[in-house]
C-alpha cells in the first residue's frame, strides 16, 4: 500500500535516495573543519540581526580551516522580493563576510554543492517525500483551512493542545483508494510527516550558546510538502544540510522551538544532527529601553543603512566581534595591528543574552578600524563608496585625485594617527575647506572670526603673515615666524608670557595662528595647520589670503 501510495502522489519521482547521496559525496576535510552556512530567505533586505549570525558562522568554518557557504531559501514564492539575492551577495562581500560557495554576482553558483537555490532543488526534495511515503513515515492530507479550523475549535473546547497530531491526525491513516479519489477529484493535498513523538516525553540537547536545553519532544505531524508542491522550510533544510555537510547552524533563538521537530527530522530520515546554536536578537536602545530592532520602524535595522552612512564594512565585523566574545576588546589592546579575522571565536563564551548595539561604541570602533588605514586605503574606500551615495564628493575626488590623498593623510603619519571620520559620510564636511569650490562658497556669508579679534587686527596679521611666509620652511622656522609676527603685533609669544600679564598684550600667538586658519578654512577646529598649508601648496595658501581682504567680516 505504501509503494502504490508513492507512486500515487508522485508518478515522476523515478530516482532513489541513494541516486541523490552519489552527487553529494562527504566533503574531504579534517574532523576538526567545521561546515557552516548562511541560508536567507529573499524577502528583502539584509537585516542587522542576520549579519550578526552570518559573520559567527562564518568564522567558525574559517577559523576550522572548514567551508562557509550560502544557500537561498527561496520556496516561498509570495513573500519574495525582487531583487533581495543580489542584494544579500553584494551585503556579504561589502562587510568581508566570504562565502566559499554558493551564488555568485554573476548569476552562477560557485562550489559542487548546489544548486544553492532551494527553488532549484525541488526535485531532489521529492525524492526523499516519496522515500518517506513508501516507507510509511508520510502520508497525504486533503484538509482545507476549514477542516483544520473545525478541529481546532474541538480541541480548544476539550482544552487539549491544538494542532495536527494523534488522533486528530484525520488522513494519517488514510488508504490508498481514499486518496486516489480525493486526487481524482482535484482535490488540493499536502504531504506530512508521520510524527512518532509524544508530548509526555522530553529531548534533551546541548546547544552550541545556551548550553544543555530540555524541550518536549514533537508530536505534531508537520507538513513538509505544500499544496504547491513545494517544501516546507523544515523538511528542504534538513534534506540540504545533511546533502551539503553542514556540521553547525547558527541561527536566531526564534527557532529554538524549533529544535524538537528539526531533531526528529533528521531523525527519521537517517541523518546525523547538526549541531545547533541559537543566539539572542541584536537590541536597540529606544530612551530608557531596549527591545528588539523593528523591520518596518527601524531604518538602522538593515544591513543596507550602515551601507550607505558609510561605516566601512571591517568596521561592522570588527564591532560585532566585541559582541560575539567580550574578551575580542582586550586582544585587540595587544594585537592592535593584526586582522580581527585572527581572533577565535568561542560560541560558549556568547552573551546568550540580546547583544546592546552601541551607536557611540560602533562609532568609536569605527574611528579605530578607519585610523588603521593607509591615506590611499581611505581614498579607495571613500572613492567607491561615494560613487554610490555621495555624487558631489564622487565628483571633488575624481578630479582632484592626489590632493584629495594627501588631504586624506594628514595626520595619519604619525604613531598616534587621527580618529576624525567614523564613516565616510563625516569626511566631506570635515575637509570640505580644502577644495576652493566649497570654500568660496562658505565665506560669502562672511569669516568667522574669534571674537576677541577685530577686523583691522585680523588684517595687519594676515598682511603681515602673507609677507613673511616661505612655503619650503620647516615646522620650526614656520611657527618661529608666526611667533615673531606676533611680538611685533603686540601679541604675546607664548601662552606662559600672556598668563603672566594678560593686560599687557592683545591676545597670544595662539590668536594669531586662529586668524591665519581663519583665513585660510574660515574653521576654528581643524588639523594641524602646518599639515594644511603643506597639502594646500603655496599658491592656494598665498591665494586665500588675498581672499581674506576682499570678504566681508562677521
Amino acid at each position: 500500500m505504501s509503494n502504490d501510495m508513492a507512486e500515487l502522489l508522485f508518478p515522476d519521482v523515478q530516482q532513489l535516495p541513494a541516486d541523490i547521496y552519489s552527487l553529494y559525496p562527504s566533503r574531504k576535510l579534517p574532523s576538526s573543519a567545521l561546515v557552516t552556512r548562511f541560508a536567507p530567505s529573499p524577502t528583502g533586505a539584509l537585516n542587522i540581526g542576520g549579519l550578526y549570525a552570518t559573520l559567527i558562522s562564518e568564522r567558525l568554518a574559517h577559523q576550522s580551516d572548514g567551508v562557509f557557504f550560502l544557500r537561498i531559501e527561496d520556496t516561498d514564492k509570495k513573500r519574495e522580493v525582487k531583487g533581495s539575492i543580489l542584494n544579500i551577495i553584494q551585503s556579504l562581500l561589502f562587510f568581508g563576510i566570504h562565502c566559499d560557495e554558493g551564488p555568485q554576482l554573476s548569476g552562477i553558483n560557485k562550489g559542487a554543492y548546489g544548486p544553492y537555490k532551494q527553488s532549484s532543488r525541488i526535485q531532489i526534495y521529492k525524492v526523499f517525500m516519496k522515500h518517506l511515503v513508501q516507507n510509511g513515515l508520510a502520508y497525504p492530507c486533503f484538509c482545507d483551512t476549514d477542516d483544520l479550523q473545525k478541529i481546532r475549535i474541538n480541541q480548544q473546547n476539550l482544552k487539549v493542545t491544538t494542532g495536527y497530531y494523534g488522533r486528530w491526525a484525520k488522513h494519517r491513516d488514510i488508504s490508498y483508494q481514499e486518496a486516489k479519489e480525493e486526487i481524482s477529484n482535484g482535490k488540493p493535498f499536502v504531504i506530512r510527516l508521520k510524527s512518532p513523538g509524544s508530548s509526555d516525553r522530553r529531548i534533551t540537547y546541548c546547544d552550541l550558546v545556551k548550553g544543555p536545553i530540555d524541550l518536549p519532544e514533537n508530536e505534531q505531524d508537520i507538513v513538509i510538502m505544500k499544496t504547491d508542491g513545494l517544501p516546507t522550510y523544515h523538511f528542504a533544510h534538513a534534506i540540504d544540510d545533511y546533502l551539503m555537510g553542514t556540521t553547525h547552524v547558527i541561527r536566531g533563538d526564534e527557532w529554538l522551538s524549533s529544535v524538537p521537530i528539526h531533531i526528529q527530522l533528521f531523525e527519521i530520515l537517517g541523518f546525523p544532527i547538526p549541531k545547533y546554536g541559537h543566539i539572542a536578537p541584536i537590541m536597540k536602545q529606544v530612551g530608557a529601553t531596549k527591545r528588539k530592532f523593528s523591520k518596518r520602524k527601524d531604518l538602522d535595522g538593515t544591513a543596507e543603512y550602515y551601507k550607505e552612512q558609510g561605516y566601512p564594512g571591517m568596521a561592522i565585523s570588527e564591532y560585532f566581534m566585541n559582541l560575539i566574545n567580550s574578551d575580542f576588546e582586550e586582544w585587540r589592546m595587544t594585537n592592535p595591528d593584526k586582522s580581527f579575522r585572527d581572533f577565535y571565536i568561542h560560541t560558549d563564551k556568547m552573551n546568550a543574552s540580546g547583544a546592546l548595539l552601541d551607536m557611540k561604541k560602533l562609532d568609536d570602533t569605527s574611528k579605530d578600524v578607519i585610523a588603521r588605514l593607509t591615506a590611499k586605503e581611505v581614498f579607495d574606500h571613500l572613492y567607491n563608496w561615494s560613487k554610490e551615495y555621495d555624487s558631489a564628493l564622487y565628483t571633488l575626488m575624481d578630479k582632484n585625485k592626489d590632493y584629495t590623498i594627501n588631504i586624506l593623510n594628514i595626520g595619519r603619519t604619525n604613531r598616534k594617527p587621527r580618529k576624525d571620520y567614523s564613516k565616510w559620510s563625516d569626511v566631506l564636511p570635515m575637509i570640505a575647506f580644502f577644495y576652493d569650490e566649497l570654500f568660496e562658497m562658505d565665506i560669502l556669508s562672511g569669516y568667522k572670526l574669534p571674537t576677541n579679534v577685530s577686523l583691522d587686527v585680523a588684517k595687519e596679521i594676515i598682511l603681515g603673515f602673507s609677507r613673511t611666509y616661505r612655503f619650503h620652511n620647516e615646522k620650526d622656522a614656520w611657527f618661529h615666524g608666526i611667533k615673531e609676527l606676533a611680538g611685533e603685533l603686540g601679541f604675546a609669544k607664548d601662552m606662559k608670557q600672556y598668563k603672566a600679564n594678560p593686560n599687557k598684550y592683545k591676545g597670544h600667538v595662539g590668536d594669531v595662528a586662529m586668524v591665519i586658519r581663519v583665513a585660510l578654512t574660515n574653521r576654528t577646529n581643524t588639523p594641524d595647520l602646518f599639515d594644511i598649508m603643506k597639502v594646500m601648496g603655496e599658491k592656494r595658501v598665498l591665494l586665500r589670503m588675498k581672499a581674506f581682504f576682499s570678504q566681508s567680516i562677521e
